[in-house]
């Protein structure tokens, strides 16, 4: 008797213009708005960064076996303005040894452009141009993104300048090996569609940050598509405008970001709840030399926190290759506090 009139008073009472309210009826009202909602974040989003994305043309010269003269060879990719002055961050692939490049505005201006650094090992670089009323892209946090998020990518895919494709994050903390041979941590993985020449372009929330660079596919699959976390590449470009280069310190480890149960958190009184987990030590490294364990989870180095991956980077950067530094970890219940000295990133890759 109960349901019956629950099931009336959902079906059957009409609302103040008299019209009777249905379930049917109402479920593809609620679906317009949702996909409205949808395409009023894409489209605010888009509207946002889009003036700070470029398309960038690269000429590189190259020799050929049977010909004394060099010959050049054309290639591209596409790149985001985050600074007002010009600064320009794109991927190490899209500019590394170029002769020459060309920037081309989403306004039509074109511009020659200079790199500023290159580093192969995280597959970054900055450029820059020198132009008048430049639009910078605001940056977000890659630390803060969750899976299933919405995400944007905008780039010149195949030369279609000002492509805008959106998706999802697929997964967060994936490793991906750079053209240079080094495994780059912290990845985000999304099936926002990437095509040659997305490469280098923002990836970009809902509330128009840009929260990754796009980097690579997978092919032939679909819909597995990766970014460079903002995280990484905010530190990245900070070392390459003030040293031209990143300095590395290495300790060989395969690893990513993990979080710390809440009760070794608060009886350690650990300044951070995530830490860097290890998956492997890499062979004859600093860290199997050190008695570094798969499911170590290095929380500090040197005394400074470590929350993920990005800080170790952070860190390691910081740290004198051949000078013993103090790495601590949590095994099991146990924290640890373990004697290791980094190598120059340079001789150990």
């Amino acid at each position: 008797m109960n349901s019956d009139f629950d099931f009336d008073l959902v079906s059957s009472v009409p609302d103040s213009s008299g019209a009777q309210p249905t379930i049917a009826s109402a479920a593809p009202a609620n679906d317009a708005l949702l996909l409205d909602a949808y395409s009023r974040a894409v489209i605010g989003a888009v509207e946002k960064v889009s003036p700070s994305v470029v398309n960038i043309e690269v000429h590189q010269s190259v020799r050929a076996r049977r010909r004394a003269e060099p010959q050049e060879r054309l290639g591209g990719g596409s790149g985001f303005i985050f600074t007002p002055d010009g600064l320009i961050l794109t991927n190490s692939h899209v500019v590394h040894d170029a002769s020459r490049i060309e920037v081309t505005l989403t306004d039509g201006r074109k511009f020659p452009a200079r790199t500023i650094g290159d580093d192969p090992a995280t597959d970054l670089a900055v450029i820059q141009i020198d132009g008048v009323g430049l639009v910078a892209a605001t940056l977000g946090d890659s630390q803060a993104l969750r899976v299933g998020q919405l995400v944007m990518a905008i780039g010149s895919p195949y030369g279609f300048q000002s492509t805008v494709t959106a998706g999802v994050v697929s997964a967060l903390g994936r490793s991906l090996r750079s053209y240079s041979g080094r495994l780059i941590e912290d990845v985000i993985q999304t099936d926002a569609s990437l095509n040659p020449g997305n490469s280098g372009g923002p990836l970009v929330s809902s509330d128009g940050r840009v929260v990754g660079v796009n980097t690579a596919t997978i092919l032939p699959a679909q819909g597995i598509c990766f970014a460079i976390g903002i995280n990484t590449a905010k530190f990245v470009a900070s070392r390459l405008l003030r040293d031209g280069r990143i300095r590395r310190s290495y300790i060989g480890v395969s690893a990513q970001t993990a979080p710390i149960h809440r009760r070794l958190v608060r009886y350690y009184d650990l300044p951070k709840e995530t830490g860097v987990i290890v998956l492997a030590a890499e062979p004859n490294s600093p860290a199997q030399r050190t008695g570094l364990r798969e499911g170590d989870v290095i929380v500090a180095l040197e005394g400074q926190a470590v929350a993920g991956v990005d800080d170790l980077h952070r860190v390691l950067s910081d740290v004198r290759a051949g000078a013993r530094a103090e790495l601590t970890v949590l095994r099991g219940t146990e924290r640890l506090r373990l004697g290791i000295v980094p190598e120059e990133a340079g001789q150990a890759n």
